[in-house]
């Protein structure tokens, strides 16, 4: 454990893990994270625009023509895989990643096809339905991927479209939605406050016929984003923050400069960070009100934090305590957090419980905790954890992204050597994760290792 200064050496352990270390970079395979834990963060870290916002503003361009511009723009893959997405839907895209400057040219006339190849690989790109069934009154979009933390279907996204009047077919892998006498307003309730579908309803909405009303909608500060663009675009719409949403459609939008608010998961990341290794960390560009729950789990963890003009604090000086969480919809606490303490519960002190009530893959994850000597038992949606008084570094693979980056978080905190591989993962939503972490004091590098999979193949 980091705050314990009598546990900082193990060198039986250190020896074993640089042996396996050398054996493993025999063979060049995929990138990964190589942690020696021990070394509290200390210093300040700023948060770009959030990933879970700058997808659906770079998918909502399309609905008007004309050139729009996005800043804050973090430097992540899943930008580049969006960026490539729009661009094959016939937009022209400019990035100024050192300036997080993203400028997209819309023409007059739109694709309507998303292809398997780029929508496989982010689950996200299914946000490009909304906005082209309400220009083009067609869509053509390949049943999405992305992360492997559970089912979310789209259901909810289709039986709205079709409340509005869209025709929606499946077929070879593929939705086809058509509207060819426009979207109508129509009165939708959802069943669970879905972001995905509250993001497809509410753009397909802004064009349509008539008044749309989305009841049960969800609340995120990247859905109040959304719709502060689109309000800048031309778009009416009332109830901006609340679960009723009151679209009144217009005829037209027209292109705008918007800049992305800031990643409250990114931000709650480094706030856990430095609670696990007894840090002291600023957070910069970060809102505080958008944490309010796990910012005051990590004070009832032991943590000392406190509010900055222009973000937060987190100061800690003993080893946490530790902290039940039960995940719900905004404004409840962030399934996107969950893992992050599930790892600062797995070197605190006591016991916490941890439902998980969104999504029931979440917690494939632990059997790579497990391996760093976590004690952590599963059942169905609930996760018990024992904190141990530190963990002992191994190799571990990430699974999705917040799943890798608490990965990270138990390496900082453990004795030894961690690697962290297939860092793909936590590439889609961290921006210079490892600079940051260098800023910080952190003992990590990125490294390409081989890929024990393909030796086994």
């Amino acid at each position: 454990m980091v705050c314990d200064s009598g546990n900082s050496g193990n060198s039986d352990g250190m020896a074993s893990q640089d042996s396996s270390w050398g054996s493993m970079r025999q063979t060049l395979g995929v990138d990964a994270f190589r942690i020696t834990g021990g070394k509290p963060l200390l210093g300040e870290v700023r948060v770009s625009g959030a990933k879970n916002s700058v997808l659906k503003l770079m998918a909502l361009s399309l609905l008007t023509q004309g050139r729009t511009q996005i800043t804050s723009v973090p430097d992540i893959l899943d930008v580049s895989i969006m960026s490539r997405l729009v661009t094959r839907l016939g937009a022209r895209v400019e990035w100024e990643r050192a300036e997080g400057i993203l400028s997209i040219d819309v023409p007059e006339e739109l694709e309507q096809r998303a292809d398997y190849d780029l929508v496989r690989q982010m689950r996200a790109s299914i946000s490009v339905l909304g906005p082209l069934i309400a220009r083009l009154g067609v869509a053509d979009i390949a049943l999405p991927g992305g992360d492997a933390i559970g089912s979310r279907g789209l259901d909810m996204h289709l039986a709205g479209l079709e409340r509005m009047g869209a025709k929606v077919t499946s077929q070879h892998g593929y939705l086809l939605a058509s509207a060819p006498e426009r979207l109508k307003g129509a009165s939708i309730w959802l069943d669970f406050p879905s972001v995905g579908a509250t993001e497809t309803l509410l753009m397909a909405s802004v064009l349509a016929e008539g008044t749309t009303i989305i009841d049960n909608a969800a609340r995120e500060p990247e859905i109040v984003d959304i719709s502060h663009m689109l309000q800048e675009m031309g778009a009416q719409i009332d109830g901006v923050g609340t679960s009723t949403l009151i679209v009144d459609g217009v005829d037209e939008l027209r292109p705008v400069t918007h800049e992305t608010v800031s990643d409250r998961i990114v931000a709650g990341t480094w706030a856990v960070a430095a609670a696990m290794t007894c840090g002291d960390v600023s957070v910069r560009n970060a809102n505080p009100h958008h944490l309010d729950i796990a910012l005051d789990k990590l004070a009832s963890a032991g943590a000392e934090v406190t509010h900055l003009p222009d973000g937060f604090r987190v100061r800690m000086e003993d080893r946490p305590r530790a902290v039940g969480i039960v995940t719900l919809p905004y404004p409840g606490f962030a399934t996107d957090l969950q893992p992050q303490f599930i790892a600062m519960n797995a070197i605190a002190y006591g016991t916490a419980m941890v439902t998980e009530n969104l999504f029931e893959s979440r917690f494939k994850f632990v059997n790579e905790l497990v391996r760093l000597g976590a004690d952590v038992r599963t059942e169905a949606h609930h996760a018990i954890i024992t904190g141990r008084e530190s963990l002992s570094g191994a190799p571990v693979e990430s699974h999705d992204i917040r799943a890798g980056a608490s990965l990270v978080l138990a390496g900082l905190a453990a004795q030894g050597i961690t690697t962290v591989t297939h860092v793909n993962h936590i590439d889609r939503g961290y921006a210079n994760f490892v600079p940051d972490l260098q800023s910080l004091g952190a003992d990590i590098e990125r490294v390409s290792i081989v890929d024990p999979a393909r030796v086994s193949g």
